[in-house]
């Protein structure tokens, strides 16, 4: 008699959820310290926020894909080891700055740099060794990876908020200390060999056009990746860009102000990966993918007419909600249609999409808000919604998929 198995009892699986803890703890720090060093304490005008953002996003893209590459010809733990075990040189560098008082737009650029390194090389990986662990249960392994990712957010969002109280160094060593315990937690998974299937001998540049031609070889996965794309160039873009100069221009709030509003958007977030945990396995995880993108208008909306504070907290729970689901399900979609042989390469061109997105959200957004108002950069997410919900059912794989794990 065959017993159902639970991914927790996995060899493996909780190191690597103490890793991708730790690790997402300080990119959550991250977010905000970036966003808030740049607007209330350097107090640069959105439009020049958003080159900046653009600037340290804009390598990710290629290191990401350079990252699936890497992830699907080498031992992904040992490179994830390697990678957290000397990011912690990037908060140093930059807590060295500030005590010096050389804290400007040059070196926070350059700390900010060394932090999307970190994050684009290491995505993949992370997401490619997640399959290993959970063995045939990916479903649960991606949804409770998921949620722990948002609740660890939350906490890094809420010692981020404290740097108008304790200062930019006591954060910083905080943010160091996560990579450090990150790397170290790393080491604890086995050793994961490279499959045979995989030519390691391959080049990183052949390996990457490789995984694109996989991507686009599947039509479920590349409308899957279009869709999240696009959608995150508004929708994603205005949590990062916009959310935080509506935070301090419309409601006159402070860091710790954005730390709590994040805390409860990436708590709501969590809360949704738990939902949807109960009903796993997803016949059908396409049609409610494309349905969460009508909801996210209405909970746009409900932002852009500046409601009262209680009201902008309920909107930024249901925005959670909302995000959490569609990424969930955005990345469920990839990973279980993905080649196994090419699952870090498909994977980081998601990530692309997740990531790689934000600088042309981020410069379109900023020139949004200078130029027509800080709520109005809210507008394009919520026609582009519209949008992709009809692509979606009408002219893509997306709406019919359906999943293999609930045969």
């Amino acid at each position: 008699m065959t017993v159902t198995k639970s991914v927790w009892s996995a060899p493996g699986f909780g190191a690597y959820l103490g890793s991708t803890g730790f690790s997402g703890m300080a990119l959550a720090m991250q977010q905000l310290l970036l966003s808030w060093i740049l607007i209330g304490i350097l107090n640069l005008p959105a439009d020049q926020v958003g080159v900046i953002q653009a600037v340290i996003g804009i390598p990710g893209i290629v290191l990401m894909l350079m990252g699936g590459a890497s992830a699907d010809r080498t031992d992904a733990r040992r490179l994830l080891a390697q990678i957290y075990l000397v990011a912690p040189i990037f908060p140093v560098f930059l807590l060295l700055m500030e005590q010096w008082q050389w804290l400007g737009v040059a070196t926070v650029t350059l700390w900010g740099l060394g932090m999307s390194v970190v994050q684009s090389y290491s995505m993949p990986g992370q997401q490619a060794i997640l399959n290993r662990v959970s063995g045939d249960l990916v479903q649960q392994g991606v949804t409770i990876a998921t949620a722990i990712g948002y609740v660890v957010q939350v906490v890094g969002l809420g010692l981020a908020g404290q740097i108008d109280r304790l200062g930019i160094t006591p954060v910083l060593v905080m943010q160091a200390l996560s990579l450090l315990l990150a790397g170290i937690m790393m080491l604890r998974i086995a050793p994961m060999p490279v499959a045979q299937t995989t030519t390691s001998s391959v080049s990183a540049l052949r390996g990457i056009a490789d995984g694109l031609r996989a991507t686009y070889r599947s039509p479920v996965i590349f409308d899957a990746l279009l869709i999240n794309f696009v959608s995150s160039i508004f929708n994603a873009g205005s949590f990062v860009t916009a959310f935080p100069f509506i935070v301090k221009r419309v409601y006159d709030g402070d860091a710790w102000m954005l730390a709590w509003l994040m805390a409860v958007f990436f708590a709501a977030a969590a809360l949704s990966n738990m939902l949807l945990l109960r009903y796993m396995p997803l016949k059908f995880p396409g049609k409610l993918f494309l349905i969460m993108q009508l909801t996210r208008i209405l909970v746009l909306l409900l932002i852009w007419i500046k409601p009262e504070l209680w009201l902008l907290v309920v909107a930024t729970i249901g925005w959670g909600l909302n995000m959490g689901v569609t990424t969930t399900l955005a990345r469920t979609i990839v990973q279980e249609s993905a080649e196994a042989e090419y699952r870090g390469r498909v994977l980081s061109v998601f990530s692309v999409g997740m990531v790689g997105s934000a600088p042309i959200g981020a410069i379109l957004l900023g020139w949004i808000i200078e130029n027509f108002g800080t709520l109005n950069a809210l507008v394009p997410a919520m026609f582009v919604s519209l949008l992709l919900f009809f692509y979606g059912v009408f002219f893509s794989k997306v709406w019919s998929y359906r999943s293999a794990t609930t045969d």
